[in-house]
């Protein structure tokens, strides 16, 4: 014990401090004893008094109260292996307690505890069996040397970080020198998604900690940054003087993705971080305060998204309107009434007046040139889709075992609740119903504009259940979101995504493990329409899911040595996704993210056996909104990534020539198909008249045929890989094969026709498709 020794008298005390702060004169100041009241406390207090201090007293839990009411010179606890970490997080989280002396007392000063004691905080460990005299001395060093926070210092010896107020006195004279010398730069702010988390759980004093961790990836990084800081809320600060927007966005990037795949200890837990990324040019910024303030609004706008992306601060961040002329939004809005009178001026009447007046002033037949270059296209197509066929039948096979254990597994599914109330709760009971060798957990990430009564099913659900998690994304607008939310937050090895429709085949996370553990980073599952009987168009919709799941894709993947997709019954690896992410502004986000994996050398398998159900449109205007979106993301994808890839030295010749298709051709396909009505009008004019064009010639005939054929071709192939349950209906097959010939391979033209112009106007919006109740297929 602690007064093991009999106590000395207040002569033989060591020597008092002169000049205590709050002590009386001859004492060795006021300390603050904390412990359970009961016979150590008592002991502690006499020892105290004894060496000639003024003592007052706190039980665990009311320190940050006493230390804010009578502020003592120094602190001695008792660490009774229950409250010392406490009492230590309790003391430094109170604005006065976060400079004194703190001492603990330990019975068990064994050399982990006195580490955890010390990095927690502690600037002391005594065993409880020291001589009094000892503690004594020991408080009144600290008393003599008061310990000066790190934040205090201009830079922390051990990390180099530089503290707030120093970091701002750096700050403000790079902010001169812009305005004297014109040169660029740039201030950044970092948070952390996840800080809220780990505060509830470890404190505060993860806030330093998190702000090294970030310093450390930073310090690896080539020609990154010198002059790193750190604020009170744990929020890393970097200025990257003399550089231009370009270069800081693309090292702030860089960053971000290198502390995306980093697993982090923090507090000895192993944790994923998402950095929050926002930043000012330098010269927009008048004094630290503004720069400041206008990279906190960027880092708050980058956390709505957690997609790792650096966002630059605009004044809107600020609740300033956007800048908007009346008569630019009420011509775009114009032009988008006028989009089918548009696309046929576009693709038909300027053509045909190009086609007349050649021909007419200079005597150029480019007319017939572009006859043989529609038919060349046709033909073209039609024979991709057929090698694609063929090329479906030898699809890769799944692996028969995995060549790993089955590690833990996480399912995401994102739910927009509004959208998917009626279906939610059935969605969640089949996924509780999955089998799965290793631990399985249900992540539920959803947002919703209000509060809704399913939510009260949904948490009952979770709490009979562990193995469902609900994950409220506060202000999320999209599914991209909701993902990014969840993905720092699984404990899964794998993660599998899922839209809030699906129910996967009890055994799909055991398949996909099959790929996972045999070398692949994705794999892309069967999505397939389980409410076909609902509607025609449901019909049609099934059936094309068929061609496009059980036969495009393995066909292009074998063909193309790539995969895509992994946004809807997908699964990844958990570590690939982190730092990967889902963009919220792209309409097509799992595209996009199989781009930027693609782009780092992820392999992506496509199976068709592993199977999950959903729900399709039942209507031909809810078909029409989700294909217009998919086709306007698809776009989006070309423009942003097809020269990229062709001048990439990550693909093959062969990869590059499915991305060429993939990107490039589906994008130019629409429009060429359309210029057979300016080269027929072409025609006609040069004839005299339609009734004067001859119709059999044999070489248009066969173009024709083939392309018609193509058509067949697929929906063959469609039924013949298609799941046991629709494969019985061939009737629907007939029926797809008439109205994609007649009128859907028409209508997917004038949606991506329509989806260009869309893109050009600016046009972004998200409208939701309806989930639909339908009577489901039946497997039997």
């Amino acid at each position: 014990m602690l007064i093991s020794h009999q106590p000395r008298s207040r002569e033989s005390s060591p020597r008092a401090v002169p000049g205590p702060r709050n002590g009386t004169p001859g004492q060795s100041g006021h300390v603050l004893a904390v412990g359970t009241p009961g016979p150590r406390l008592d002991q502690l207090t006499h020892t105290l008094r004894s060496t000639g201090h003024e003592v007052s007293h706190a039980s665990p839990g009311d320190v940050d109260r006493q230390v804010r009411q009578s502020p003592p010179d120094a602190i001695v606890a008792l660490d009774d292996s229950r409250h010392g970490l406490e009492v230590i997080r309790e003391v430094r989280a109170a604005p006065a307690g976060r400079a004194l002396p703190l001492v603990m007392v330990t019975t068990t000063p064994g050399p982990d505890d006195v580490a955890d004691l010390l990095r927690g905080g502690a600037d002391d460990c005594v065993p409880a069996s020291s001589d009094p005299v000892e503690l004594s001395a020991r408080i009144e060093a600290k008393l003599r040397r008061v310990p000066v926070p790190v934040e205090n210092l201009m830079l922390d010896p051990r990390t180099g970080l530089y503290s707030q107020r120093h970091f701002l006195g750096e700050l403000d004279r790079e902010l001169r020198r812009v305005e004297t010398s014109r040169t660029g730069g740039v201030m950044a702010m970092v948070a952390v998604a996840e800080m809220a988390a780990l505060e509830a759980r470890l404190g505060q004093r993860v806030r330093r900690e998190v702000a090294e961790r970030l310093a450390g990836v930073a310090g690896k990084l080539e020609d990154f940054c010198d002059r790193l800081g750190w604020d009170d809320e744990g929020r890393l600060l970097i200025l990257m003087p003399g550089v231009d927007e370009d270069t800081a966005r693309e090292r702030l990037q860089n960053f971000a993705n290198a502390v995306a795949g980093t697993r982090f200890v923090v507090a000895d837990e192993n944790v994923r971080l998402t950095p929050a990324i926002g930043w000012v040019p330098l010269a927009d910024c008048s004094d630290h305060g503004l720069a400041v303030q206008w990279a906190r609004d960027a880092v708050n706008e980058a956390m709505r998204h957690r997609d790792l992306r650096p966002v630059k601060y605009a004044a809107w961040m600020r609740g300033a309107p956007r800048v908007r002329r009346a008569f630019a939004e009420a011509i775009r809005g114009l032009l988008s009434a006028l989009s089918p009178l548009l696309v046929l001026v576009l693709g038909v009447g300027i053509p045909f007046v190009v086609y007349q007046q050649t021909y007419a002033t200079l005597g150029w037949d480019i007319g017939s040139a572009a006859y043989w270059v529609v038919v060349s296209g046709l033909v073209l197509s039609a024979g991709m889709i057929v090698l694609e066929c063929l090329f479906s039948l030898d699809a890769t096979p799944r692996p028969e075992r995995p060549s790993q254990p089955y590690p833990p597994a996480s399912a995401v599914i994102a739910a927009y609740l509004p959208n998917e109330a009626a279906t939610i709760v059935d969605t969640v009971e089949s996924f509780l119903r999955l089998e799965y060798p290793n631990e399985l957990e249900i992540v539920l990430a959803y947002n919703t504009p209000h509060p809704m009564p399913v939510e009260d099913t949904l948490r009952e659900m979770a709490r009979r259940d562990s193995r469902l998690v609900l994950l409220p994304v506060a202000g999320s607008t999209s599914k991209a979101q909701n993902v990014n939310a969840a993905v720092t937050r699984v404990r899964g090895e794998v993660v599998g995504i899922f839209d809030a429709d699906h129910h996967p085949a009890p055994d799909a996370f055991q398949h996909a493990w099959h790929w996972l553990s045999n070398g692949y980073d994705v794999v892309q599952g069967h999505c397939v329409v389980r409410n076909g009987e609902s509607s025609w168009v449901s019909k049609l919709v099934g059936v094309e899911f068929e061609a496009i799941y059980a036969v495009s894709h393995p066909g292009r993947t074998r063909l193309y040595t790539f995969g895509v997709f992994g946004g809807s019954n997908g699964f990844w690896r958990t570590d690939l996704l982190a730092r990967t992410r889902m963009h919220g502004t792209m309409l097509t986000e799992d595209i996009d993210s199989t781009m930027r994996a693609l782009h780092e050398g992820a392999r992506f398998a496509t199976d068709r056996t592993l199977v999950s159900r959903e729900l399709a449109p039942t209507t031909l205007k809810a078909l029409w909104n989700q294909r217009s979106r998919w086709a306007q993301g698809w776009l989006q994808v070309s423009l942003k990534y097809l020269s990229r890839a062709l001048r990439s030295k990550t693909f093959t010749v062969r990869q590059k020539a499915g991305l060429l298709v993939l990107l490039g051709w589906r994008e130019i396909q629409p429009w060429l198909t359309l210029q057979i009505l300016p080269v027929l009008l072409y025609s006609a004019w040069r004839a005299g008249g339609v009734d004067q064009l001859d119709w059999t010639v044999p070489i248009c005939l066969l173009a024709t045929l083939l392309t018609l054929s193509a058509g067949v071709v697929q929906a063959l192939f469609a039924w013949r890989l298609a799941v046991p349950e629709l494969r019985r209906r061939k009737a629907w097959f007939w029926q797809y094969l008439l109205v994609s010939t007649l009128f859907y391979s028409h209508f997917k033209n004038i949606v991506a026709r329509q989806a260009l112009l869309k893109e050009v106007l600016r046009d972004r919006q998200w409208r939701v498709t309806p989930r639909p109740e339908g009577k489901a297929v039946s497997d039997s």
